[in-house]
């Protein structure tokens, strides 16, 4: 969003709301009807006079980004407690006004410690608010709001609302406080609490902060840039000269970046003229920008403010040189690092050095593009490093924070449902089925952008809005071609691990017929259902009807059917019993025939889940779980399957699946188990100091409890080889993996292309999906290959983000059929030559004239079935002979064929193609009639 947003538009209540899935993000909600001001939340404190606290009071400070004075008269600052759905407990009644880029101060309780005052404030109050959770808003009257009596978005008369740690806010909550620090804002008000506001020392400010304008003062950009992070005329007007670089009349920024005649690119001499301060200024204002182009050469008079850490000339007149200033050169190289930016905030460039996309998942929300300097994505510190090196985490972090900016489109046009106005009518830019625009893409640009900063991030502006594909300003590699398929891998077979994005066959839809009112949706633009928003701890979580279920399974058996595997585990797939259903596997099953209608019937199968006294107690199992499929034609399970039971460590997570399973045709003997896992999500639970995320100490104990079951498991079914697969919800070097690299387990990693990660968070590449091996398995390893399919790509081709834009990105492919990439495993397995043969004849004793001599026979080879034929022999001479079926046969001779007499035989087994030759001895007695 732009900084110059002035309106709060959404409103969330999270009573109630659990997302217990891994990566998978919660949607922004309907936009609330406020009441638009222009004046915003800036700070929120409640810690005021409590035990460690600095300022004696709580406050609530109020944040007017215009250009111009608002009256705050008959409104006022209402708040209730974090837990409450009541309405406001406190109201304070405002007066007067807040000055154009200033702030208005409201003093609220005083607690019994503390030793600053706060400065004087513009209105106080009596409200004594809590120290650590809390809901505030600014309302346009004076009247008790309730925000959420009734669980509505939509509550006319709020104009700006913060949650912080509560159950109501905007967007998403902020983190909670302590006595020592407040909420503030550092992002114009996107309408997500979580995003605009950061946790931290409190700093009130009041209707004082900007100074009254004076004369205006004569100042090169420069000058009025300074060499610190605000202006040094910040609140004085002033007169400047420049050449318009960048200009957005629409889109929402409603202004334009003026740059010093003659700046920018090497310099003569490759010096910069202004060292340490930035020759470009954005300069807000509607009317001015309408009377502005890119390359005009003007003369602006008008009040410096900073706006939320932008530097901008407010209330601007525009006039236009009677003669052109020189030329401004774009910069050319690499986007100048972290420290370096400051000097060059608003300054046109052109980056030539190598530029990588990091991050898509705001594109279809904003039209952004996060990028990484060099020719790698950004990296998730805890995947390269241990976590428990801070220096070496630290380094990792330096260097994405150096190398990190984000391509914006010039507008700040929030395109989903979720941003009102119709804007998810507007064609989403840059994004198309032809240019997916994918995490590790190069990106070359064909034009200039600007340094800009916005949203308490520093972007790359085009020098106008795109809103088209953007090729003017840069274009992007399509990664697709080279992941159409895994890579090369080698091996007799492959195994893989893939989550597949709460795959459900339950739709919301239809658990809400059974159970009514269970569930909410997010909707399309047309106000259809597409996925399940919450359906209760029990409810499903996927597909909301069955046209967003059928688009889900299409990508997924697509994905699945292109693996090449021959096993694969699963996770996120519905745990039918645990909905209320009979068949544990019945979500499964449906997936195995969709995979063998596009396949051919009989290419998969499924692991039978254990009987249900070998499972938890249904009430004790997640309605997500891990599954196995797998193609008989390749492989056969060795016994059943096997959960581990009774472990406490997982009362938060799925318990891990174990099965065996052979080549198709080996001996048992020949078996290696695998085992599935999904650890505790990183969403919820403790958090942890080392950046390894919550519940970090919850997925130490679950590998602790892991190693010693699949090693248990491996020895019951007669094996060395074990494999551990699946969605570990830790990153590559955090403390979980740590313990089973402890016990003898090695993470495979990609030989195809090093360094490819499953998954992507925050604009940082990293794995939690992993294929582990001990040292018996490892040997068995042809190659690794992380098939990047998802991961990479814009949420925008998910099933769940269909019909969100005028443009439509569904297709039924492979490509972000889940947020997580599967890992694909290629496996040599042993020789196996033909398994030796048990031939067992059975000794008979006939009567002469009476019985024909019929041998039983039966041949055993190992966990084979052996086919062929069986053949009795008299020395060399053939008797009889018969076919094998289910391993057995009789023969049997012509009745009066032998004498009386005893006679010993030869059974001979011919083999087939795994089983070897074998032979027995058999004796036949033939007897004299009774009485003779």
């Amino acid at each position: 969003m732009s900084t110059t947003s002035r309106a709060s538009r959404g409103l969330a209540v999270a009573a109630g709301l659990a997302a217990a899935v891994t990566g998978l993000a919660l949607l922004p909600t309907t936009p609330a009807s406020a009441a638009s001001t222009g004046l915003v939340i800036s700070e929120a404190y409640g810690g005021g006079g409590n035990s460690g606290a600095t300022y004696t009071h709580d406050f609530i400070e109020l944040y007017n980004p215009t250009s111009a004075a608002i009256s705050v008269d008959g409104m006022s600052v209402q708040y209730r407690s974090s837990g409450s759905a009541a309405a406001a407990t406190g109201v304070t009644t405002l007066s007067g006004s807040v000055p154009a880029g200033g702030h208005y101060l409201v003093q609220e309780a005083q607690g019994s410690g503390g030793s600053t005052p706060l400065p004087t404030p513009n209105a106080t109050g009596t409200i004594a608010m809590s120290g650590t959770a809390f809901t505030v808003w600014l309302a346009s009257g004076t009247t008790a709001l309730n925000p959420a009596a009734d669980g509505s978005t939509t509550r006319p008369g709020i104009v700006d609302l913060v949650g912080v740690n509560s159950n109501t806010f905007e967007t998403a909550k902020t983190a909670g406080t302590g006595n020592a620090t407040s909420v503030s804002r550092t992002a114009a008000d996107s309408d997500d609490n979580a995003t605009d506001f950061t946790v931290g020392a409190p700093n009130p400010e009041n209707g004082d902060t900007v100074p009254p304008a004076g004369e205006p003062t004569e100042a090169t950009i420069a000058e009025i840039q300074g060499t610190g992070d605000t202006s040094p005329l910040a609140g004085r007007d002033v007169v400047t000269e420049g050449v318009v670089t960048a200009a957005y009349p629409t889109g929402g920024f409603n202004g334009f970046y003026l740059q010093s005649g003659g700046s920018g690119g090497s310099g003569g001499d490759g010096a910069d003229a202004t060292p340490g301060a930035s020759d470009a200024v954005y300069v807000f204002g509607s009317a001015a920008t309408a009377q502005v182009a890119v390359g005009d050469s003007v003369r602006v008079e008008g009040t410096v403010t900073e706006f939320n850490g932008l530097t901008e000339i407010g209330s601007p007149t525009v006039t236009a040189l009677a003669s052109p200033l020189p030329a401004v050169a774009p910069h050319t190289g690499s986007v100048p690092a972290a420290a370096d930016r400051e000097a060059h905030e608003g300054e046109l460039w052109t980056p030539t050095d190598d530029v990588t996309v990091t991050n898509t998942y705001s594109t279809n929300q904003y039209a952004e593009i996060g990028l990484a300097a060099g020719d790698h994505p950004l990296i998730q510190p805890t995947d390269v490093a241990d976590a428990q090196d801070h220096a070496a985490i630290a380094a990792v972090e330096a260097d994405n924070a150096d190398r990190g900016v984000v391509l914006d489109d010039g507008s700040s046009i929030n395109f989903l449902p979720s941003g009102g106005g119709g804007n998810q009518d507007i064609p989403l830019p840059w994004l198309s089925k032809a240019n997916p625009i994918r995490v590790g893409a190069a990106v070359h640009f064909t034009g200039p952008v600007v340094l800009d900063w916005r949203n308490s991030t520093w972007k790359l502006q085009p020098t106008h809005q795109v809103t088209d594909s953007g090729a003017d300003v840069a274009t992007f590699e399509n990664t697709r071609t080279e992941n159409a398929a895994p890579g090369d891998l080698g091996g007799d077979l492959r195994l893989a691990t893939f989550n597949v994005l709460n795959y459900f066959n339950t739709t919301g839809v239809a658990y809400d017929a059974a159970h009514p009112g269970a569930c909410t949706y997010y909707d399309d633009r047309d106000g259809n259902h597409v996925t399940d928003r919450d359906c209760g701890a029990t409810g499903p979580r996927g597909a909301a009807e069955d046209d967003d279920l059928q688009r889900q399974r299409a990508k997924i058996v697509a994905a699945i059917n292109e693996l090449g595997a021959s096993i694969v585990s699963l996770e996120e797939i519905e745990n039918s019993v645990a909905l209320g259903e009979p068949d544990r596997d019945d979500a499964l099953a449906s997936l195995v025939d969709a995979l063998n209608a596009a396949a051919g019937a009989g290419t998969w199968a499924f692991v039978p889940s254990p009987a249900p006294e070998d499972l938890p107690p249904v009430a004790e199992q997640d309605v997500i779980r891990t599954a196995f499929i797998y193609r008989p034609a390749t492989v056969t399970p060795v016994g059943g399957s096997e959960v581990l039971t009774g472990a406490p460590a997982f009362s938060n997570a799925r318990e891990p699946l174990a099965q065996a399973f052979k080549a198709a045709g080996a001996p048992d003997r020949d078996a290696f188990a695998v085992v599935v896992n999904h650890f505790k999500s990183k969403g919820s639970g403790t958090p942890n100091p080392d950046g390894q995320g919550n519940a970090n100490a919850d997925r130490v104990a679950q590998a602790e409890a892991l190693w010693p079951f699949a090693e248990r498991f491996a020895a019951d079914r007669g094996t060395d080889e074990v494999f551990l697969t699946g969605d570990f919800n830790s990153y590559t070097q955090e403390d979980p993996l740590q313990v089973l690299y402890a016990h003898g387990y090695t993470n495979l990693a990609s030989t195809t292309s090093p360094g490819e990660a499953t998954y992507s968070f925050g604009g940082l590449s990293g794995s939690l999906d992993h294929v582990l091996a001990n040292d018996a398995a490892a040997a068995m390893v042809t190659g690794v290959d992380v098939w990047q399919i998802n991961a990479e790509e814009s949420v925008a081709f998910e099933y769940s983000r269909h019909n969100y834009n005028a443009t439509d990105f569904y297709e039924p492919n492979q490509f972000r059929a889940s947020d997580h990439d599967p890992e694909v495993v290629g496996l040599d397995l042993p020789e196996t030559g033909p398994v030796p043969s048990t031939v067992d004849a059975e000794d008979v004793t006939v009567v002469f004239s009476k019985e024909a001599p019929r041998i039983p026979v039966t041949v055993t080879a190992g966990g084979l079935t052996p086919i062929g034929t069986v053949t009795l022999l008299d020395g060399a001479r053939e008797l009889t002979s018969g076919q094998l079926s289910g391993g057995s046969a009789v023969l049997e001779l012509p009745k009066k064929s032998l004498k009386r007499g005893t006679y010993t035989f030869t059974v001979s087994y011919a083999g087939d193609s795994g089983v070897a030759p074998g032979a027995d001895q058999v004796t036949v007695r033939v007897t004299n009639p009774a009485g003779h």
